[in-house]
């Protein structure tokens, strides 16, 4: 069986730990974080909701890397969160020192994990761990995608009024404010959404997609999302734990795939035992690959910075 850590006991991995421990995807859960007692305590109590929820998951918590040594999986989600009135390039100095550290501790101590990076600003993160590591392109990978997808989703269900499991929602680019929606690729039980709604509706869940983080921390006031993320970060461990091939929108490094070479940048790709697996390139209308060029760009900004 297999043994995932994640670093950052927070909101995001806390609830991360529990889905994986809960679904029964890893006989070893490790929560690991820099505050003393935070871990060891959200660990014991989630050991200790094991005999009522029904699973034999080893949870613990510790603030000792040798702990995660062996890891298969190592997620990423340690750093400052988003508040109100914060742009992710505020986070981008912050962050990238926590990462840097966090990535080169759990690397030394798992050389054959697969990372997959949270933390924002996300893109650029993924940057600073694949330098930290050492690790080849298949092995890091950035959570954006699957969560952006999973709100593009829920809007679309909810302005049609359908099940969730009949939406699929297709979105590429940087995670942010210039992510690139694709509503031609985007379907109702295979009917792309562009037949089913004006293209003013489409156009507004496009932006709430866009907006969809923002959203949440503006309501919440104290903090941002974290069971949506967590949930999209159990399907990436699932579905590399598991070996599924499952095709998911990810952050993974291009090399000329989408005319980008270089750079982390969200695209479908296979997530399967060996981590990203290949990417999944389609063609872009005019309109759209400017977009998607547009979006590498300011992930490309945020790159210079660091």
């Amino acid at each position: 069986m297999a043994k995932v850590t994640v670093v950052g006991a927070g909101n995001v991995g806390s609830n991360t730990a529990r889905r994986i421990a809960e679904k029964d995807l890893a006989d070893q859960v490790v929560m690991i974080d820099i505050v003393e007692g935070l871990p060891q305590g959200k660990g014991l109590d989630l050991a200790e909701a094991a005999p009522v929820v029904g699973h034999d998951a080893r949870i613990t918590g510790s603030n000792e890397y040798a702990d995660t040594a062996g890891s298969d999986v190592v997620v990423v989600t340690s750093g400052l969160a988003r508040q109100p009135g914060m742009s992710r390039d505020d986070l981008l100095l912050k962050n990238a020192g926590i990462v840097r550290s966090v990535v080169e501790q759990a690397a030394k101590h798992s050389p054959n994990a697969i990372l997959i990076i949270v933390t924002n600003p996300l893109d650029a993160m993924c940057h600073v761990a694949m330098t930290a590591s050492g690790f080849p392109r298949e092995r890091v990978i950035g959570m954006a995608g699957v969560l952006d997808s999973a709100r593009f989703r829920t809007f679309i269900a909810q302005e049609l009024g359908v099940s969730v499991a009949d939406t699929h929602a297709f979105v590429l680019g940087g995670h942010g404010d210039t992510m690139v929606p694709l509503a031609r690729y985007s379907t109702v039980a295979g009917i792309p959404i562009t037949e089913l709604l004006a293209a003013d509706r489409v156009t507004a869940l496009e932006d709430r997609t866009r907006n969809g983080g923002a959203e949440v921390v503006a309501l919440l006031k104290t903090g941002s999302a974290y069971y949506a993320p967590a949930a999209a970060v159990f399907e990436m461990v699932e579905s590399i734990l598991l070996d599924r091939k499952r095709v998911l929108p990810c952050a993974t490094y291009l090399q000329g795939e989408y005319g980008v070479d270089g750079l982390f940048v969200g695209v479908p790709v296979v997530l399967g035992a060996g981590g990203m697996e290949r990417v999944i390139e389609i063609k872009l209308s005019p309109d759209e690959q400017a977009a998607f060029d547009h979006s590498a760009d300011a992930v490309r900004e945020l790159v210079a910075k660091l």
